[in-house]
């Protein structure tokens, strides 16, 4: 099954488009009105599509001329009834208007959809990198 057959990596796929077109609308248009999102930085939870809103404005708007290039690989989904899990791994490349990359960096990514009557919406998304047990620097490549 390919990502054009599967409503539920459809939504990867709309994320990634929406992400590279700094599209603020586009992308908070994925996630549900009560969505809760673990983020990985600075804040412990964006709770409500205002609050995440917010923060996609803020990142979109700190990139100036950048833009980010995301992939996810070894996309995995369950789908029951009205609710659907997708776990990827996502990389967030940063490229410059050349196309140079800046810099990237790898994050483990699980969102958990609801089925309503516009499509498949994120009620819930957490993001996470592993720690160097050793250095407790945050691992950002896999």
């Amino acid at each position: 099954m390919n990502r054009l057959d599967n409503p539920i990596l459809q939504v990867l796929e709309s994320y990634k488009a929406a992400v590279w077109a700094k599209d603020v609308n586009a992308l908070v248009a994925l996630y549900d009105r009560d969505a809760v999102v673990f983020d990985m930085w600075g804040t412990w939870s964006y709770n409500g599509i205002a609050s995440w809103r917010a923060m996609v404005e803020g990142w979109f708007g700190s990139l100036g001329t950048e833009r980010v290039i995301v992939d996810f690989s070894e996309a995995r989904t369950i789908v029951a009834a009205d609710l659907a899990v997708v776990h990827a791994f996502a990389t967030y490349k940063a490229v410059d208007a050349d196309g140079l990359e800046l810099r990237a960096m790898d994050n483990r990514l699980t969102m958990t959809l609801r089925q309503q009557a516009d499509g498949w919406n994120i009620v819930h998304q957490h993001t996470s990198s592993p720690i160097e047990a050793g250095t407790a620097q945050v691992i950002f490549r896999r």
